[in-house]
């Protein structure tokens, strides 16, 4: 057996069968390339789901660390530390907010929002005690814990799971009618990606997101924008809601945040809202660490500049248009997305994602289905132009044959 096989081998019999990965082993990795254990070079057009926004290996953010683990890596909340202040300022100030609740990772983040939003129902809208509803959109991926499947349409998330949490109530994503209709005096929160990733990178139709804030406004509920792949610099914007205009009252961050480094997550929001916690009621032993700080206070400076976003605006552009030129010819049937971001769905005549997917890792170039015959597009924002048009090109080839 290779080597690659043996690692494989290994793992399936070893590890919980919980993901289908690529038939692939990674050993090194460097920008938007990654070296796998045989030596063979790959480009990647995934970017672990935006994580690596800022590539493999960022001097920068690698630096940042290199310096934190010289000095204190851990201190959890029960003491102050000389990184934490600094970090939730300027993230604050990056998101035009006023508070910060860090915590690991996207799931972690998204059951503080929900946490949060209830807290607020209860303490400041009045909801009575144990009423507080949260409307969420059909298709939705906000993680994977017990109570984010609860409000999941994805039956491979939810199947053998239950009991499920209640409080939650599910609207077709992109519908203003039916959010309308399904809010009562007991909704505390909306709860929604701006674009959902995990559906196939699905755009809601204009206007929809600023329908969303006016109405949430006008019933005193918290819009809660779930920007874990969308946010920090993915789309042309720092956050995808910029696209309308829009300032949620609750932003929730993950992925990018830790920059492919640590895992770094954040809810963030006003004083008004974040505010109504006191000490002992929510926590993370490792959630705001002075190497996650030192990470994140990196990844915030590099955001400050500009330059990612619109580096992502850009070659997305680019990007959006050589794929719409492969829509119509028999093989590619729509493609969605925003910045460096695209959802391509082929025809199912050619091939399942995965299929799709196998072959053009075959050809070097990484991506992952999600959904039947869908592929996802998110190359790190530091990609060359040149990168992007080979690894389009394989794509190309892969359609042809």
């Amino acid at each position: 057996m290779s080597t690659t096989e043996n690692a494989i081998a290994s793992a399936e019999a070893h590890s919980a069968h919980n993901y289908h990965p690529l038939p692939v082993v990674v050993a090194t990795a460097d920008g938007a390339w990654m070296t796998d254990v045989e030596g063979r070079r790959y480009l990647d057009m995934l970017a672990g789901y935006s994580a690596l926004n800022f590539g493999h290996g960022n001097r920068r953010l690698i630096d940042a660390a290199k310096a934190q683990l010289e000095r204190v890596t851990l201190t959890s909340r029960a003491f102050h530390h000389d990184r934490f202040a600094d970090f939730c300022t300027r993230l604050a100030e990056l998101c035009g907010m006023e508070m910060v609740l860090p915590m690991n990772t996207g799931a972690e983040a998204v059951e503080t929002a929900v946490k949060t939003a209830r807290k607020w129902g209860y303490r400041v809208k009045g909801v009575p005690d144990g009423m507080a509803k949260i409307i969420v959109a059909a298709d939705n991926f906000h993680g994977r814990t017990t109570t984010i499947i609860s409000f999941s349409t994805d039956h491979e998330a939810r199947a053998d799971f239950g009991p499920y949490t209640p409080g939650f109530e599910i609207v077709p994503y992109g519908d203003l009618t039916a959010l309308r209709e399904a809010m009562t005096e007991n909704t505390v929160a909306v709860l929604l990606e701006p674009i959902q990733g995990e559906a196939g990178v699905l755009v809601p139709p204009p206007g929809y997101l600023s329908g969303v804030r006016e109405l949430t406004r006008e019933r005193d509920v918290l819009f809660i924008a779930d920007e874990i792949q969308s946010g920090l610099g993915r789309t042309g914007k720092t956050f995808a809601c910029e696209h309308e205009g829009v300032v949620p009252d609750m932003y929730i961050l993950g992925k990018a945040l830790g920059g492919g480094v640590v895992p770094v997550s954040a809810v963030v929001s006003s004083a008004a809202v974040l505010g109504v916690y006191r000490a002992g009621e929510h926590g993370s032993t490792f959630g705001g660490n002075p190497l996650a700080c030192a990470v994140a206070l990196e990844v915030i400076a590099m955001l400050d500049t500009g330059e990612y976003q619109q580096r992502a605006a850009e070659l997305g552009e680019h990007l959006h248009q050589e794929l719409g030129l492969l829509v119509g010819g028999g093989a590619v049937e729509a493609v969605r997305g925003r910045g460096l971001w695209a959802g391509v769905d082929i025809d199912p005549g050619r091939g399942t994602g995965r299929e799709i997917s196998e072959r053009l890792m075959d050809r070097r170039v990484l991506v992952k289905d999600t959904h039947g015959s869908t592929i996802r597009i998110a190359p790190p924002l530091v990609i060359s132009k040149e990168d992007l048009d080979w690894g389009l090109e394989q794509l190309r080839e892969v359609l042809r044959g």
